[in-house]
């Protein structure tokens, strides 16, 4: 069996795009990942293209050798896009591995721990108060304007079974309101990343709404990303303190900075989700700066989030998935989440076109705000290319910054 072509597919999917790397075998054996061509990354395809052509002739089952001498290739520029197309690329490469074999993804793994994988709902409101305008042709949701939307939001989610949700901070008092995310250039604050008192009066308020929707026993989680700096941080965190957050999760790049958040913070902290490689975890872990720890399947590759787990599992700390993808990301999110021992709950969107389900041969099958883990070969579905062909993309990803 060798590699025979490799392939990019994409479709428009309301306020984002998909994308999709197939990779085919002169067998007709085909493996598939999902990766994303946007937040950051744009010229992620090409990168992809130009590994991914060494790789033309070779024999995709041993993975591990593969990915080593891909990393060799990038040595100088280890990271970032060069590392996320090592990741889509490997990705693939398990899929087909795993479909050679017979067996699904997570037996390939070592087989599941878990036949249900607990899942809170992510990115609540995000398109809602983004793109107000036009969420409800994307999505079919209403518009968030008011904190009484808030409220009536959370109680859909608690009411479809799930019991847990992430958002980000909203900006409801501001003119446009806005998500607020100067970390990424999308609203004001940016370069300084300050947390100014009408700021942190706005988050309290936004979650304590979710809160009242979502009930006493909903696991809520604030996502803050790179949006401010250590000080700004701890205030939130302190501000937040009676709203019995899960988790308030913080996107750093200093293990130092953010064990001194975790430590002044009366809830727990997770982070991590844009580190690479089992090298840049390391030192988040040996300074005790996180609670959980966020891996990124399709940003690191699925076998080296394993091996990121494992080593998190050393410094007693649990994982869960960076997942903001489509449902094939979600089956590769889901197969590390039924394998590895130390899991703390794994992230999914909901809130996208009604039609995202059809692009997977084999549905997601959710029940009571869980994943039952798929049974399938490789990972338990492939792409639809009929219903993907039928969504082209239209001009540039809105969701990209």
């Amino acid at each position: 069996m060798r590699i025979a072509r490799i392939e990019d597919l994409h479709c428009d999917a309301g306020w984002r795009h998909f994308s999709f790397l197939k990779i085919t075998t002169d067998s007709g054996l085909v493996g598939w990942s999902e990766y994303q061509e946007r937040f950051g990354t744009a010229g992620l395809t090409g990168t992809i293209h130009g590994l991914g052509n060494l790789l033309i002739g070779r024999d995709p089952r041993p993975v591990e050798a593969i990915t080593a001498w891909l990393h060799g290739v990038i040595r100088q520029v280890p990271g970032g896009i060069a590392q996320q197309a090592i990741a889509a690329i490997e990705n693939a490469l398990v899929d087909i591995k795993a479909k050679s074999l017979g067996i699904a993804v997570h037996d390939l793994l070592g087989g599941p721990v878990r036949n249900r994988i607990p899942l809170y709902w992510s990115h609540c409101g995000y398109a809602r108060v983004r793109w107000p305008d036009r969420v409800q042709e994307w999505t079919g949701g209403t518009p968030i304007r008011t904190r009484g939307d808030i409220v009536r939001h959370a109680r859909e989610i608690a009411a479809a079974g799930f019991k847990g949700l992430k958002t980000n901070p909203f900006r409801l008092d501001a003119e446009p309101q806005a998500v607020h995310m100067p970390g990424f250039n999308s609203s004001p604050g940016h370069p300084e990343l300050n947390a100014d008192p009408d700021l942190i009066a706005a988050v309290v308020d936004q979650m304590q709404a979710f809160r009242e929707g979502g009930g006493p026993r909903m696991n809520l989680h604030l996502d803050l990303n790179f949006n401010y700096k250590t000080e700004g941080y701890i205030r939130l965190a302190r501000a937040l303190a009676d709203v019995d957050l899960a988790w308030l999760e913080i996107d750093s790049l200093d293990p130092a900075a953010l064990a001194t958040i975790r430590r002044a913070a009366p809830m727990p902290i997770a982070s991590c989700e844009s580190l690479f490689h089992r090298r840049q975890f390391r030192p988040f872990l040996e300074q005790q700066s996180v609670d959980v720890a966020i891996i990124d399947v399709t940003w690191n590759g699925i076998l080296e989030s394993m091996k990121i787990a494992a080593l998190a599992d050393t410094y007693e700390v649990n994982v869960a998935p960076h997942n903001f993808n489509g449902d094939l990301g979600t089956l590769m999110s889901a197969a590390f989440c039924a394998a590895v021992p130390n899991l703390r709950v794994m992230e999914i969107d909901i809130e996208d076109v009604p039609w995202k389900s059809a692009l997977l041969t084999h549905p997601l099958r959710v029940d009571a705000g869980a994943l039952l883990v798929p049974t399938g070969i490789g990972w338990g579905a492939d792409i639809n290319e009929d219903v993907l062909r039928a969504h082209p993309p239209k001009g540039r990803d809105p969701g990209a910054r």
